[in-house]
């Protein structure tokens, strides 16, 4: 009924009769009329059409607000590996109309870039199959593993490249005129320790200090202490660490990630499962994740099938998630192993 009553508003707004409509669509008349008393519906074959002729997506058909769209389109972006060039720019279209609308900017324009981020990582892992045959093809060319290690996101020991300045002075701009906003600080700090600018992303510290008393302060002055070479007090950030592990189910992921990174995996694999177990419903799949990446390092393939195989689990008991590219990888990853 919903769908009838827009194709009624959309024919309306346009001054066409129903006839007019009827054959634009190569349908009769009669069939318009029923569409829009709520007698029948267009088949769905027909939708696409319609969308075209009135210059609209297929959302808007059926009258979803303009948040229920958004939504729709969010979770095509999680379904879906590469869009084609045509399905990405009705999206973009779709999205840039709604940017028009300042109460929607944002929300739009953040869709937007999930959109291009999506397109651009389903390429990325077209690089890498396609570089790994080259690779192959052309009996080890350095120019060949240049490009597959850079498709791959290889460290790149060139400071010139790998420095992340201008997201730091852009992140530092955006922090001094927000110095409210937790999550900026924080991807502030992780680019200032990963460049080693460790002066500057202890001055950051103590301003996110005072805006938050989680375990991530002390998570960052063991960061900072661990790239200053500062071995005892990184050592003493830990146990802090450790000693707030019961409370934050975060926390103990992020020992997790801490005993990976000093390569001590059965440390690594108990923080994990201990963070996955005390985390509410509904659970993230990270830590099962990083079991099975753990498992993969160590060459145990049936441990990491198992962890995978879980990840399978909570996205279907946690998220619903029965399909779509994200559940596809875990099993493109577990039929690799298998």
């Amino acid at each position: 009924m919903e769908m009838g009553k827009e194709i009624r508003r959309l024919r309306n707004d346009r001054g066409l009769t129903q006839e007019a409509l009827a054959a634009a669509l190569n349908v009769t008349a009669q069939t318009v009329s029923k569409w829009e008393c709520g007698n029948s519906i267009p088949d769905v074959q027909l939708l696409p059409e319609i969308a075209v002729y009135f210059g609209v997506s297929i959302d808007q058909l059926f009258a979803m607000s303009p948040e229920q769209q958004m939504e729709r389109i969010e979770n095509h972006i999680y379904d879906r590996g590469m869009f084609t060039e045509a399905e990405e720019r009705q999206l973009e279209q779709q999205l840039r109309a709604f940017a028009e609308k300042p109460e929607h900017e944002g929300r739009a324009k953040t869709l937007l870039t999930k959109l291009y981020n999506n397109q651009a990582e389903q390429y990325r892992l077209l690089a890498v199959e396609t570089g790994k045959e080259a690779v192959e093809k052309t009996g080890g060319d350095r120019d060949a593993i240049s490009e597959l290690c850079n498709a791959w996101g290889s460290y790149i020991p060139d400071w010139d490249f790998r420095n992340h300045h201008a997201l730091i002075d852009w992140l530092g701009d955006y922090c001094r005129r927000n110095p409210d906003n937790r999550a900026a600080l924080m991807w502030l700090l992780d680019n200032l320790i990963d460049d080693r600018r460790l002066t500057e992303a202890g001055e950051w510290l103590e301003k996110l200090a005072r805006l938050d008393h989680s375990f991530r302060t002390p998570m960052y002055r063991y960061q900072i202490a661990l790239a200053a070479g500062e071995k005892e007090e990184s050592e003493q950030q830990l146990r802090v660490l450790e000693d707030m592990a019961d409370s934050e189910w975060c926390c103990a992921t992020t020992l997790g990630d801490i005993y990976t990174q000093r390569q001590d995996y059965d440390k690594a694999v108990a923080w994990y499962r201990k963070g996955q177990d005390l985390q509410p419903s509904p659970k993230f799949t990270d830590s099962a994740r990083s079991i099975a990446h753990i498992c993969e390092i160590r060459g145990d393939k049936a441990g990491a099938i198992e962890a995978y195989r879980e990840e399978l689990r909570l996205m279907k008991e946690e998220w619903g998630i029965i399909s779509g590219e994200e559940r596809d990888a875990v099993e493109r990853a577990i039929r690799k192993l298998q």
